[in-house]
């Protein structure tokens, strides 16, 4: 892995920022001392962004001091967003966004001032829509994106008498009939949990559409066909292929460890969470592919509002926290991948392997992985809670409590009634 270094253009950033220029009221950072200008970053979960990240910002910036605040979780992050927005006052310079948030943090988009792409090229497309405002005006600065690949367990497929090289993996993953369709295989071979839960395969495959739950004037698409086909084509093959586990508990963390699935949609933050559950795990490997083409799983920004004192100073930390070489960094240290276009093309991105994963390029991976990606779902502003009305479904049917025509049945009616 090479180590080369951006120079960073800190005239031609403060120019662009310069056009952030208005009045701003009170809140933010803290104010300058001896010439001194300090700035708050709040973000959430891990970014990524170290202590070393941050030592070279000021390094290379020497007049700003960055204070960084983490919060708990991202629900945290997100009350305090919204309350802040709607006192005007509060918030910090630099706030992290999940993309969940965004369709409803649209109707405060003035509220922030405008991100620019600076030095740096553009991000991918599909993370740019959910914060461009309809005059196409970005509001937020984006920081990662969550490609899918296919994690699986070489070892367990093996033993199935399925293919456990990476390259003749992959074609078992091409669609989502012949993801279940070797699934079938395994199962009928013995194997046990072909994935992981029936909650995350439905998941992945609406996340694949660009309007599952509602249409953006508010239309709910919910009920459609084309969702009532992938919930019961899902359900269907669950009570074969399901290991039957609620992600992220202890119950599918260990799972992870003690070969109770064999594949997983894994976007690139997953890796780290694999490794640290599997820890003495040989088998776990990475294919190059994800039923159906493309899938996303998750996305980050940072935004200035307009409430920082120091604009300029926040902006100039903003584009250079999301420049390609700072994405790849945090990439290296947390798993969010990089969003900008021109980090495609970096070996220090390229070249990054696994050895947990076998070595394989998990940087190009992802980097493939990304540029699959034709489509991210449109969160609308009921989106949450359709997807829990949905995910309680599914879990009816999964646990035994319910028939997939109850169920459903169920869900139709839970839905309407949000109308």
């Amino acid at each position: 892995m090479h180590n080369r270094r951006y120079a960073v253009q800190l005239g031609a950033g403060v120019a662009a920022t310069a056009l952030l220029l208005a009045g701003c009221s009170a809140g933010g950072g803290g104010g300058e001392e001896g010439g001194i200008v300090t700035l708050k970053l709040s973000t959430f979960g891990n970014f990524g962004y170290s202590d070393e990240l941050i030592q070279k910002f000021e390094d290379e910036n020497p007049t700003i001091k960055v204070e960084h605040d983490i919060a708990a979780g991202a629900s945290e992050a997100r009350q305090n967003t919204f309350t802040k927005l709607a006192a005007g006052s509060g918030l910090s310079d630099v706030i992290a966004i999940e993309i969940g948030w965004t369709t409803e943090l649209g109707q405060y988009a003035n509220q922030f001032y405008p991100a620019t792409e600076g030095d740096y090229g553009p991000w991918v497309k599909f993370q740019t829509d959910p914060v461009t405002t309809p005059d196409g005006e970005l509001y937020a600065y984006g920081v990662a994106t969550g490609p899918e690949a296919m994690c699986y367990r070489s070892d367990l497929l093996e033993a199935a008498g399925l293919p456990s090289d990476p390259a003749a993996v992959a074609p078992l993953f091409d669609s989502w009939q012949d993801y279940f369709a070797a699934g079938e295989k395994y199962a009928a071979a013995g194997g046990v949990g072909w994935f992981d839960s029936a909650v995350t395969a439905f998941r992945a495959q609406i996340e694949q559409l660009e309007y599952p739950y509602q249409s953006q004037d508010g239309e709910i698409t919910a009920t459609s066909p084309e969702i009532e086909d992938i919930f019961r084509r899902t359900l269907e093959v669950a009570p074969r292929l399901s290991a039957h586990l609620e992600p992220f508990t202890d119950d599918w963390a260990a799972a992870t460890a003690n070969s109770g699935f064999a594949t997983m949609a894994c976007p690139s933050w997953m890796l780290g969470l694999v490794e640290g559950n599997a820890p003495d795990v040989k088998g776990w490997r990475l294919a190059d592919a994800f039923p159906g083409g493309g899938g996303n799983w998750g996305g980050s920004f940072i935004a200035v509002p307009k409430q920082s004192e120091h604009p300029e100073e926040a902006a100039l930390l903003a584009s250079w926290l999301t420049a390609p070489e700072q994405q790849i960094e945090a990439f290296k240290a947390a798993g969010p991948f990089p969003s900008r276009e021109e980090a495609f093309d970096l070996p220090e991105l390229t070249q990054i392997t696994n050895p947990y994963f076998g070595d394989q390029p998990v940087g190009e991976i992802y980097v493939n992985r990304s540029k699959a990606i034709d489509v991210v779902a449109y969160k609308g502003p009921l989106f949450a809670q359709i997807e829990d009305l949905v995910t309680a479904a599914i879990v009816r049917v999964d646990t035994g409590q319910q028939s997939i025509d109850a169920a459903w049945d169920q869900f139709v009616g839970e839905v309407d009634a949000l109308n």
